[in-house]
């Protein structure tokens, strides 16, 4: 559930002020406009953790399903929905913990990771770019959040995010690579309401 959250769910101390580069921004900008314009957004993604000596831990194969500020991300049988306002966590097996939006807005959601809208939470720069892609690290301002800092991969031709990087403050990290992206998929909007109904019986909820 930790992965989920990292994705569902972006600090290395340093001597330097961070900014926020207007090489960068232009790239994060191009691919916020496009999540902007898209009505629904379906995307494959695979994690892979890793602890602080590099040493891979294990992966994950998500689903995620967005549309606007609403989302459901999905592995296994555990699911995060966000219907805008309130966060439900299902533990894919007898807990759902409830949160505001707010609350949950210290892990960095799946949906802010690939909105490409960074200025109110993130300082970054631009580390370099080729051809096709563009490499740059964002910094969290508040030093509250529980990841240091996020590496993202922007495919140049697409405007839209091809991999990223996060790295959390016990300096284990997570490999996010987006596997599919669909910017045109017409999603239902039941399928970001809470439905107490589709989960078991036993099922508890916690505030």
């Amino acid at each position: 559930m930790r992965y989920l959250l990292l994705i569902a769910s972006f600090f290395l101390a340093f001597s330097v002020q961070a900014q926020k580069d207007t090489q960068a921004k232009v790239f994060l900008d191009q691919m916020g406009a496009k999540v902007k314009e898209a009505k629904g957004i379906q995307v494959s993604i695979q994690l892979i953790s890793k602890n602080s000596q590099g040493k891979a831990l294990g992966t994950k194969n998500i689903n995620l399903k967005m549309k606007g500020e609403r989302y459901l991300l999905q592995q296994g049988a555990m699911e995060i929905i966000c219907d805008g306002t309130m966060v439900y966590n299902f533990d894919g097996v007898n807990s759902i913990s409830k949160s505001s939006l707010a609350e949950s807005d210290q892990t960095l959601s799946p949906q802010k990771l690939l909105s490409g809208n960074y200025d109110k939470d993130f300082n970054y720069k631009l580390l370099g770019q080729n051809g096709t892609t563009a490499t740059i690290e964002l910094y969290p301002i508040d030093k509250r959040k529980n990841f240091q800092k996020v590496t993202l991969i922007i495919d140049k031709l697409k405007s839209a995010l091809s991999s990223a990087s996060i790295l959390d403050k016990s300096n284990n990290s997570t490999d996010v690579k987006v596997v599919t992206i669909n910017y045109t998929a017409i999603l239902a909007d039941k399928l970001f309401q809470f439905n107490r109904a589709k989960y078991p019986k036993n099922v508890e909820i916690f505030d």
